[in-house]
């Protein structure tokens, strides 16, 4: 995805964000979870083949369970049975459960600046979560952040896509020329809400989870890159956007 920067335009009254990845690391989590995963299971087979069955087995429930880390462990433990050909061991999946209550466990680092340019923000504008995922892990990491009382929303979607944002943007009466969407993923943040005339700014992580990379090529307009969450203020600064006005 090659993305164009905006310029001026209509005056933004809300902006949107994404969680995971976004305001706190989350896939790295996941990546760690899956080194112990493979490890696991290397009696069984090469660490690339179970790689290649487990994201296999994420996309075949992803209808089913959904995203998060209890949908998951749901596949890790289906993984396991087929690569076993069933002669996994309980004690083997009893790891795997151990793997999931870690992660539900696991402490929510906040990335660099957001606490800062949250709280600068929400004196400015409307600001809303738009997160997917598992509606349980999402409300209790939000908690556990210390984050929630800077947000006007909180939406956990089982999706996101064009319909999803539109339905949204109706519920909280936002316009979208005049929102802006900030997120890490350029499949779900992204190019949903530019397709629906809104603006966004993607902020890449580390790492990317397979299922979340964009089709290359396109040229998505409406849309600002930025190394971090650092230099979000700036931007709006930049686009005549001030953050730092009262609320009205």
């Amino acid at each position: 995805m090659t993305v164009a920067g905006p310029s001026k335009s209509a005056m933004i009254t809300a902006i949107g964000f994404d969680a995971d990845d976004t305001l706190w690391h989350n896939e790295s989590l996941y990546h760690l979870t899956q080194e112990k995963y493979r490890t696991l299971l290397a009696p069984y087979h090469a660490p690339e083949w179970i790689d290649r069955k487990l994201y296999e087995t994420e996309m075949r429930n992803l209808q089913r369970f959904g995203y998060g880390i209890k949908g998951f462990t749901l596949s890790m433990i289906e993984t396991a049975v087929e690569l076993s050909e069933g002669r996994v061991r309980g004690d083997e999946i009893g790891q795997i459960l151990d793997f999931a209550k870690e992660m539900m466990a696991a402490p929510v680092e906040l990335l660099p600046c957001v606490r800062e340019t949250l709280t600068a923000l929400s004196r400015r504008f409307r600001l809303l979560l738009i997160t997917k995922g598992d509606l349980f892990d999402q409300e209790t990491k939000l908690a556990r952040s210390g984050l929630a009382h800077l947000f006007d929303a909180v939406e956990v979607l089982s999706e996101k896509h064009a319909p999803a944002y539109q339905a949204v943007l109706a519920k909280h009466s936002l316009v979208p020329s005049r929102f802006l969407m900030v997120g890490n993923s350029a499949r779900s943040d992204i190019l949903p809400v530019t397709e629906l005339g809104a603006r966004a700014v993607h902020i890449p992580y580390a790492i990317t989870w397979q299922h979340e990379e964009a089709e290359p090529g396109a040229t998505v307009k409406g849309v600002y890159a930025l190394a971090s969450m650092c230099e979000l203020l700036p931007l709006l600064e930049q686009l005549g956007q001030p953050a730092f006005a009262p609320r009205k």
